[in-house]
């Protein structure tokens, strides 16, 4: 009974795993003390078969899009800022001479007095993060005109003295000289007295007492 119980046992095993029925050969005993070994299940068509991932089934045709810029990224450019500021700078008042024939030769004086003028200067000025990085002059006005100092330059001759040097009291040098209120037709008179220190050209000392139209 037992060797036929076994032999039962093993044909079920047997045709369950999908194998044919072994070959009785040999003795009961020998026979039971074969293994049963599974045979491997074959794989399935559905469990081959590769599985899409879901970067295999995105769509490559989508266009890109950029990505904005973080605000770290606008925190890193730099701050440029141009403004505008103004200077005054002074303009040299200039000089012009005249000339004037009643002051002495050479002799300079000044008839109207100079004054400056101003100018206005406008520059663009460019700083970066607070730091001046460029300054260009864009505008130069005139916004007060210099007046010109004038100066007067005399051309005046000095004269040479047109008195006579014998006489102390000045008489004329001429063709003739008379005492006034005389008979003498001049063409020159002179007041006394004269007195003669030198040669009495002019005849003026009638009595010769030094002293000429007394």
């Amino acid at each position: 009974m037992t060797s036929t119980t076994e032999d039962t046992g093993t044909a079920i095993i047997g045709a369950l795993a999908g194998e044919p029925e072994p070959t009785k050969t040999g003795t009961a005993a020998e026979q039971a003390q074969q293994p049963i070994v599974a045979a491997p299940a074959e794989p399935t068509e559905e469990a081959s078969a590769p599985v899409a991932t879901p970067a295999a089934a995105a769509d490559t045709t989508a266009p890109s899009v950029s990505a904005s810029p973080t605000p770290s990224d606008a925190a890193s450019l730099p701050v440029v800022k141009v403004t505008t500021e103004t200077e005054q700078a002074t303009v040299r008042y200039g000089e012009k001479t005249v000339k004037d024939p009643s002051l002495a030769e050479g002799k300079r004086v000044v008839r109207t007095r100079g004054v400056n003028g101003v100018r206005t200067l406008t520059y663009e000025v460019t700083t970066t993060d607070g730091v001046r990085t460029g300054r260009k002059l864009v505008r130069s006005t005139v916004t007060k005109q210099a007046v010109a100092q004038v100066v007067a330059v005399g051309t005046k001759k000095p004269q040479s003295s047109k008195c006579d040097p014998n006489y102390s009291g000045c008489v004329p040098i001429v063709s003739d000289v008379d005492c006034a209120g005389g008979s003498g037709n001049g063409p020159a008179y002179v007041n006394g007295p004269i007195r003669v220190i030198g040669d009495d050209i002019y005849d003026l000392d009638r009595d010769g007492d030094g002293t000429a139209c007394d």
